[in-house]
């Protein structure tokens, strides 16, 4: 069976909105519920409310016996009688709050659940605090629960750690920094392994976070496989390697120009233009106020068509439109009413076996025809950030670079002087120096005034510039200066250094595959391959000594596979990645997970802060952040 995230980690939720008992499902799956309904108060913290918000919408909430649901760190009155079940982080805050809780008597028992393992300082410090109010007896029980990931799609996720990227490249970070970082983003995909119950083989590049993380997750796994009651024991029937997935991390240094890109795919458009957040959307409507929507696998034209280019979608729609149409003056012709295109239930009359069949069809209609508004509705609001911003142009010539290595110059200053905001300016001038493998001092310069003359500041342009000489610098050089060239490096860039040296190909390449998409190709084949023979392994399962070897049966073929990306992921990748899984016979499965999903103009401006670190661009003009 396919590995799908989304399910496993809705089923987890249930199971702990019904207080951590067994949960009967429906016979065919889908949402069930415990033998014996309890109404409740769900108490959540921000962090597991965006957790919950992709997931459980709030008739499933009252399905599940939810009455009230409330934020944990709101003012609260007490309701007597009625368990009260917490889903929170493991933090020192969160853990007086909830003391603070108890001791008051708000609720009649708490079913805590943390979104990670708890750890035992701050266990202490609840049970002594419960103590010392004289309240433990209302605590009912205390689980952790390994869910501190956002699940988007059944093959989407992100451990939702914000500025990541930043952190990891910023010169001034210092190694318990670095650490801190690496553990948080361990832990993270330690939740996601628990979750699937799967302990996979696990492969990166050499050096740089990439390493740090595979080299601790690899580590964690052992420690925890060797207690007798793990959280992997049901996923233990995965005993022979082609059974279980691959893991490979990547670094965001591995590609910078598919988290910059101007993307013309509806899912990646939508995302980036429009701002979706936590699979939901607020559009202006036809009468001037806002409309909220949600697109997810509810939703059967967003799941069939959001990897289509967009003019093929409004296309789409069209049809859809006048397919919802024919069906409509069908029912009215069959049942006798007027053939108008709009559904009417008083124009209902005739034979009624005709009519009953019509009204069955009824709620059927009404939901493709609110679907239907809907992608209007937001193909209408693409169409006009399209046109005022000239996006297909932009889309359209990055692609042309990164295939032709450049641009012609009266082209390049055409676009940075034409339509477009800031940003889409700012993107694009990164785009066109990362795609042109020589560039001359004038050249640049050229792209640097022209930035300057539409008033965006160039912090993040000056960053990858420097980056990008670096690139050049260590390619080019002779073993005798090249150590010299890492050194000086390495002060300058503090712990970007290993990981910029690794995408050097990349950062160059011209290719118009994404880079990700053809080297995880490459990995689930498990053929020799010089691109990825250098790459790292590790096998949590096998005995230390043999793990990082180059044991072939650790090398696939894989039939499934988890992706993460360090420092930023997107809907590009994400969808590249899908195309690769459905064009490969039979089928293969990929998981893509992130530390967090960012727009092209988000990853730019956290470019910029590191720029402005290093005291690179126009520091006196204000950051293009729309």
């Amino acid at each position: 069976m396919a590995l799908n995230l989304r399910q496993k980690q809705t089923e987890c939720i249930i199971r702990m909105l019904n207080l951590n008992q067994t949960v009967i499902n429906p016979v065919g799956g889908g949402v069930g519920t415990a033998n014996e309904e309890v109404y409740k108060i769900l108490i959540y913290d921000r962090f597991c409310q965006d957790i919950l918000s992709p997931l459980i919408h709030v008739k499933d909430l009252r399905k599940h016996g939810v009455t009230l649901y409330f934020l944990v760190d709101k003012d609260r009155k007490p309701v007597h009688d009625v368990p009260a079940v917490y889903f929170v982080q493991p933090t020192q805050l969160n853990i007086q709050r909830i003391v603070s809780d108890t001791s008051r008597a708000l609720y009649d028992s708490f079913h805590l659940n943390f979104s990670s393992s708890i750890p035992r300082p701050l266990l202490e410090d609840l049970a002594s605090g419960a103590v010392n109010s004289d309240s433990i007896q209302r605590i009912s029980k205390v689980h952790d629960q390994y869910l501190e990931f956002v699940t988007l799609e059944d093959n989407l996720f992100s451990l939702a750690n914000k500025n990541c990227y930043v952190q990891l490249n910023d010169p001034s970070s210092g190694d318990k920094e670095i650490e801190e970082i690496i553990e948080k983003i361990v832990s993270g995909l330690f939740c996601v392994l628990a979750t699937l119950a799967v302990v996979p083989i696990i492969r990166c590049p050499r050096g740089g976070p990439s390493e740090m993380v595979a080299s601790l997750l690899d580590q964690r796994l052992r420690d925890h496989l060797l207690a007798k009651n793990n959280l992997f024991t049901e996923g233990g029937n995965f005993t022979s390697s082609f059974q279980r997935p691959i893991l490979c991390i990547f670094d965001r240094n591995f590609e910078l120009s598919v988290a910059i890109q101007h993307e013309f795919r509806y899912k990646p458009l939508v995302h980036d233009v429009l701002g979706m957040r936590l699979n939901r959307l607020n559009v202006k409507g036809e009468k001037g106020g806002m409309k909220s929507y949600e697109l997810d696998h509810s939703d059967p034209f967003w799941m069939a068509n959001g990897s289509l280019e967009f003019p093929e979608v409004a296309v789409e729609i069209e049809m859809q439109l006048n397919k919802y149409k024919k069906d409509v003056e069908e029912v009215n012709r069959r049942t006798g009413g007027n053939a108008g295109p709009e559904f009417n239930g008083s124009d209902l009359i005739g034979n009624t076996k005709f009519l009953m069949s019509a009204v069955n069809s009824l709620p059927e209609l009404t939901e493709r025809k609110q679907v239907i508004d809907k992608h209007t509705n937001i193909a209408t609001a693409l169409l006009g950030e399209i046109k005022e911003r000239s996006l297909d142009s932009y889309a359209k010539m990055e692609s042309e670079m990164m295939i032709r290595g450049g641009i012609d110059k009266n082209e390049l200053l055409s676009m940075l002087r034409g339509k477009g905001d800031k940003m889409d300016k700012l993107r694009f001038a990164i785009m066109y120096l990362i795609s042109t493998e020589s560039l001359s001092p004038s050249e640049v310069e050229m792209v640097e005034v022209a930035l300057r003359e539409s008033e965006v500041d160039t912090s993040a342009f000056q960053y990858v510039k420097k980056i990008k000489s670096l690139n050049i610098a260590l390619a080019s050089a002779n073993s005798a200066n090249r150590s010299n060239i890492v050194d000086w490096a390495e002060k300058l860039y503090g712990q970007s250094i290993s990981a910029v040296t690794a995408g050097v190909k990349n950062l160059l390449s011209s290719a118009h595959q994404v880079a990700l998409t053809r080297t995880v190709d490459a990995l689930m084949e498990g053929k020799p391959n010089p691109e990825i023979d250098s790459y790292l392994v590790f096998d949590p399962r096998a005995p230390k000594s043999t793990s990082g070897s180059n044991s072939s049966h650790l090398k696939g073929p894989f039939k499934e596979a988890i992706i993460f990306m360090i420092g930023g992921g997107n809907y590009v990748e994400h969808g590249s990645l899908q195309d690769l899984a459905h064009s490969q016979q039979p089928v293969k499965h990929v998981i893509y997970g992130t530390t967090e999903i960012l727009t092209g103009g988000e990853f730019v401006e956290q470019l910029a802060v590191l720029g402005k670190k290093m005291g690179l661009g126009s520091s006196d003009i204000a950051p293009a952040i729309k």
